[in-house]
């Protein structure tokens, strides 16, 4: 295994523990690190990667929180959100990201919404519908301020220690 790897597969690991981490310690509801997490993973690992980080942040969270109905639409969620990172990977900008950010917000919203509505708390009607997207907006607020926070910091932070590191071994690993 090469040095690259190596630093990929410890990058990769750190990610899933800064999102299991940050879904399991006591937080305000829907404030974590998760869908940042999912989209750096895209914009900075193997694609093969990118998939597994959010899928094992997921599996490992939900086997202490509980599993749920809706599990098979949040993990799409997740996946979906490093479809986007893997899209960032080659247009990596401040406004890029904040931008992928803030669609990494919404389609985790639309995703994991509309699986809550197939379940039996709603009606199965246009009303039911809108009623459980109504519902979840409170909780969108936090989704969104997260995701955008969470992923600046992981953004700016990884660059700047890339940029940091230049000329040095660390550098040369990349």
């Amino acid at each position: 295994m090469t040095r690259s790897a190596i630093i990929k597969n410890m990058l990769a690991f750190l990610l899933v523990f800064l999102g299991v981490a940050s879904r399991l310690a006591v937080h305000t509801p829907q404030f974590t690190a998760i869908l940042a997490v999912a989209m750096f993973g895209g914009m900075y690992l193997s694609r093969r990667q990118a998939l597994i980080v959010p899928v094992a942040l997921m599996i490992i969270t939900d086997a202490v929180l509980g599993f749920h109905d809706t599990m098979v639409f949040t993990w799409g969620g997740m996946l979906a959100i490093s479809a986007i990172g893997v899209w960032l990977k080659d247009h990596k900008s401040f406004g890029t990201v904040l931008a992928g950010s803030i669609l990494s917000a919404v389609v985790f919203f639309i995703v994991t919404n509309f699986g809550a509505w197939l379940s039996p708390l709603y009606p199965h009607t246009w009303a039911g519908l809108r009623e459980c997207y109504i519902l979840a907006i409170p909780f969108f607020r936090s989704t969104l301020a997260s995701t955008v926070a969470y992923s600046m910091v992981l953004y700016a932070g990884y660059e700047w220690a890339c940029k940091r590191s230049q000329g040095t071994a660390l550098a040369r690993l990349f």
